[in-house]
């Protein structure tokens, strides 16, 4: 099939930010005291199990960046000679591809979940002239039954059944190519490292990956065996599937979330610093800014930037060759103006931080010595607040997502073309008040979103154990205390300690 590559701006971004990751995983792996604290993440249970979920999301996000016009028709010239090659309007990205069935299969209005009816009724014409009202069959949710009465449960048990044992085989040859891995790099056996990691022996906690991949794979092989014969999230009013909006709703959530620190971090980087290590008319010109700023309700500063956003794409309709592009620039800018309106927190936490490290010996050593301003912050205050970057940026993670939602729900979110948690929460409450009530699209998009948020909190709470030193520092107290009390007891009670005490 032919097809024309297309970049948006976030596209480009997002492709940035993961050339920028890899060229960091590259530089920890060679630096020990780099790796030493994310070898502490690996070793969260809670942690690598809010990890494997999000390498799901994250994989689907980036199915979901890469974009492409396809070809629609080809032009004749002279002789039937192909002149030129037409492209769609429709700009689609690989995870449009792979779930074809789930995008192209619209109905013509709502249905429930795993239905093989609309949820509204219809005037059918009978054979012999009269006229009743029922619920139609669907065009292509569990079409293929004769007698959805009796055969729609047992028909459904059996796919679910079938993806089931699909992902549970997928998950054993998994961990099987795990197994092998750690079997070569600790020198024994296939069955030993096998047994290691169902005995909960290894340094970082596998059953607990193992376990978390099993859910997943499962909930996964079931979700695509139904998906193939039903809608099993339902459709909504215009008789798309929610399976599929919810799908394409998390690389939205993914770029709010990544693009906005990205543009974020220069802010409060550069004003954090310089207001800490200053300090004077610097440091009260910085926290007068930051002071204003805050001061100002963020969603009306955000509502107002993206409304003259939304004139300027409007009176401007030459310069966006399709919709996507003009959505994406929305969501570009949204970025941008949540970017600007969030740096203050993290920006207030680095100047207090700098504010310590300036007093530090060794800092004042180097200004004796005579060494610039730039050298000692790049050399010395920039790694030290590394940490607090790195944390703070994990856990604003969950909370920009959660923004997004809400701003689309309140109208002054992405685009309306472009699809979202908050646009299917939007698009959902009216729903909520119609009789009968419309509730899965509701509870899809929510569930999604929990799930993602969820994950990249556990995630971040690890991240900040392992990085924070004040928690590094509570973590060994609150062990080196368990040791002492261990002591003083006798020795039948310290005997019945040990399997706890060797567990942490």
């Amino acid at each position: 099939m032919s097809f024309k590559p297309v970049v948006l701006w976030t596209d480009a971004l997002v492709y940035l930010l993961v050339a920028v990751v890899l060229v960091l995983v590259w530089h920890i792996r060679r630096n020990e005291h780099l790796l030493a604290p994310w070898r502490r993440v690996g070793h969260s249970a809670s942690g690598m199990s809010a990890l494997t979920v999000l390498v799901f999301f994250i994989i689907t996000g980036l199915l979901d960046t890469v974009h492409f016009r396809p070809a629609t028709e080809l032009g004749n010239g002279d002789n039937g000679a192909v002149s030129e090659t037409a492209y769609s309007v429709e700009v689609l990205s690989l995870l449009d591809l792979i779930a074809a069935p789930l995008r192209t299969r619209v109905e013509k209005t709502y249905s429930a979940p795993f239905a093989a009816h609309l949820y509204a009724r219809e005037t059918v014409e009978l054979p012999d002239g009269g006229q009743t009202r029922e619920f139609p069959r669907l065009k292509y949710g569990g079409a293929h039954l004769q007698d959805p009465e009796l055969e729609l449960m047992p028909d459904i048990m059996a796919r679910a059944a079938t993806g089931a044992v699909g992902g549970l085989l997928l998950c054993g040859v998994l961990i099987a190519l795990l197994a092998v891995t750690l079997a070569r790099q600790r020198n024994e056996t296939f069955m030993s490292a096998l047994a290691a990691i169902r005995c909960r022996t290894t340094a970082t906690p596998w059953y607990a990956v193992s376990i978390m991949l099993a859910l997943i794979l499962v909930l996964l092989g079931a979700a695509l065996a139904l998906c193939s014969s039903y809608h099993i999230f339902g459709t909504d009013k215009v008789g798309q599937d929610v399976f599929y909006l919810s799908l394409k709703s998390i690389r939205t959530g993914l770029v709010i979330g990544t693009l906005t620190t990205l543009m974020m971090l220069p802010f409060a980087l550069l004003l954090g610093i310089t207001a800490g290590y200053f300090r004077g008319w610097v440091d009260d010109v910085i926290q007068y800014l930051y002071t204003t700023l805050s001061s100002i309700p963020s969603v009306l500063l955000i509502a107002a930037a993206v409304l003259m956003m939304q004139v300027y794409i409007e009176t401007r309709p030459e310069l966006f060759d399709t919709v996507a592009a003009r959505a994406d620039l929305r969501l570009l800018f949204l970025c941008v103006i949540l970017g600007v309106t969030s740096w203050t927190g993290l920006c207030r936490l680095l100047r207090g931080e700098t504010l310590k490290l300036r007093e530090m010996e060794y800092i004042q050593a180097a200004h004796a010595f005579g060494v610039s301003h730039w050298r000692i912050i790049s050399r010395h205050i920039l790694p030290n607040v590394m940490h607090i970057v790195l944390i703070s940026t994990v856990m604003d993670f969950s909370g920009l997502v959660l923004a997004e939602a809400v701003l689309s729900y309140v109208g002054v979110g992405v685009d309306p073309s472009m699809i979202s948690f908050g646009t299917m929460i939007n698009a959902a409450r009216m729903e909520m008040a119609r009789e009968p009530m419309v509730w899965w699209a509701l509870l899809a998009a929510f569930s999604f979103m929990f799930a993602l948020v969820l994950s990249a909190n556990l995630f971040a709470d690890a991240v900040q154990n392992a990085f924070d030193p004040r928690a590094k520092n509570l973590s060994t107290r609150v062990k080196a205390f368990h040791r002492k009390k261990i002591q003083k007891k006798p020795e039948v009670e310290t005997a019945s300690a040990r399997p706890e005490d060797s567990f942490l």
